[in-house]
């Protein structure tokens, strides 16, 4: 099979390409740009592009697919070359399902949580020595790929993204999969530069829904109302099952599961990701997982990469870094962080990084996220809002926008890394939040500085 990747350096098209290369595929590429990770990873397996750009003579009779990613745009020479030759064209989750439309698919969907889930649920799996396919958004560790696809997997483990699949496909990426075994999180407005209201956003999880597979089934969150209340359009023929926040307990800093009588420690925090373990336990259970063995499983699970990630510690001090951006995720995240620390104060730094994050209108939607810390920074780049056409906003804009008389709002890298150097950090942990990187700060080494003040 011979395939070929327009967009190859984006996170989720690089880990295709490297999942059908260990398959025994020929894979070829072209980007007209690509960054770390993928960049390196792609050349580590002589897939990286000789050079940038779009070359229309790759794109040959004998290729069997191209699979177009959401950086192509319509007018692609590549992908105008391959619509002359009538090659077939699928987006990202198209071939996904392509490579797993005989198999038994779970998907979990949801504004939050769905990564963390779907990684609860592939290393539970793998500890049971079960053999499946999966997908997931971010790097697992004892995984060297976001993405696997075999031949004879019975199971596929998808996170399902509401974005949409492609320039050419304006459906939601969990649209396509047609899973089996859904989940939905929870729901909270995002994506609103595709979903301008929060009524079409919700509409998305109904469709979501009504993809379910015949005699499948639906596992949702029952501690959101909005989740409860649109599980009950489920058909009859598909099996719903709710699923609540897992009993737990903090005893001297440590988590336990509760379990009737018993506790089960793990090595994660949050009610928000106590509730990611009960969606993650009724999902293994449909799948065959004794209660018994979840509970041994969940106990070696550290979190998915940039999930309440700690990246920086010592006696006084956590510093964590979390890719939290919608509101949902901030609120969680850092009510999570001060309820396992009490005893200590919280500073909490966000970086407005998305469309959604940088629009005026949608500001609004961030009122009270960081109340619960002591300290509140928050940082974007007015450049930012320049290379997605967005009105521009100002810190007063901010500072009102999320209602918090302790947040202080940055426009310059080095004036927020200053702030941060000013802090008393004995007996302070401090949360870092951004879907990006608060341009291009490296933010290991800042933390490492940070900690190492309070050795």
């Amino acid at each position: 099979m011979q395939v070929h990747f327009i967009a190859i350096g984006g996170s989720a098209m690089h880990s295709l390409a490297l999942a059908l290369q260990k398959k025994g595929y020929r894979v070829t590429g072209s980007d007209d740009e690509i960054f770390e990770p993928s960049r390196s990873k792609l050349a580590q397996a002589r897939l990286l592009p000789e050079q940038w750009g779009w070359f229309p003579e790759k794109i040959h009779p004998q290729l069997d697919a191209v699979i177009l990613g959401m950086h192509a745009r319509d007018d692609n020479p590549e992908l105008i070359r391959a619509r002359e030759l009538g090659l077939k064209i699928y987006s990202y989750p198209e071939y996904l399902y392509e490579q797993t439309k005989n198999k038994t698919r779970l998907v979990v969907g949801g504004s939050h949580g769905k990564t963390t889930i779907t990684s609860m649920i592939i290393h539970v799996l793998t500890q049971c020595g079960k053999d499946f396919d999966y997908m997931v958004g971010a790097q697992l560790e004892g995984f060297d790929n976001m993405v696997r696809l075999s031949d004879n997997a019975p199971l596929a483990v998808f996170e399902g993204d509401e974005y949409l699949a492609s320039t050419l496909d304006p459906r939601p990426k969990f649209h396509i999969y047609q899973p089996n075994i859904a989940i939905i999180s929870g729901i909270a407005w995002d994506h609103i530069n595709v979903f301008n209201s929060f009524d079409v956003y919700v509409e998305q999880f109904k469709i979501f829904i009504e993809k379910i597979e015949p005699q499948g089934t639906l596992i949702y969150c029952a501690d959101d109302p909005l989740v409860a209340g649109i599980a009950l359009i489920a058909r009859k023929d598909i099996t719903s099952i709710p699923y609540h926040t897992h009993p737990y307990k903090v005893i001297d800093d440590e988590v336990y599961l509760v379990r009737g009588e018993k506790l089960y420690p793990v090595l994660i925090f949050g009610r928000h990701n106590m509730q990611n373990i009960a969606a993650a336990k009724a999902a293994c259970q449909v799948l065959g997982i004794s209660d018994d063995d979840f509970y041994r499983a969940i106990a070696s699970f550290k979190g998915a990469a940039r999930r309440l990630q700690l990246i920086a510690s010592n006696e006084y001090t956590n510093i964590y870094f979390d890719f939290a951006h919608a509101p949902s995720k901030l609120t969680a995240s850092v009510k999570a962080v001060k309820e396992h620390f009490p005893d200590r104060k919280l500073v909490a730094c966000m970086e407005l990084h998305t469309f959604s994050s940088l629009s005026e209108n949608f500001l609004q939607q961030y009122y009270g996220t960081m109340e619960k810390a002591d300290v509140a920074f928050v940082y974007y780049n007015p450049k930012v809002l320049e290379a997605k056409h967005l009105k521009p906003i100002t810190p007063e804009m901010v500072k009102k926008a999320f209602g918090s008389k302790h947040l202080s709002v940055y426009t310059q890298t080095h004036e927020l890394v200053e702030a941060l150097k000013q802090i008393e950090w004995k007996g302070t942990n401090l949360l870092l939040m951004s879907s990006g990187n608060f341009d291009g700060l490296n933010i290991t080494d800042l933390a490492q500085n940070l900690v190492h003040a309070y050795q």
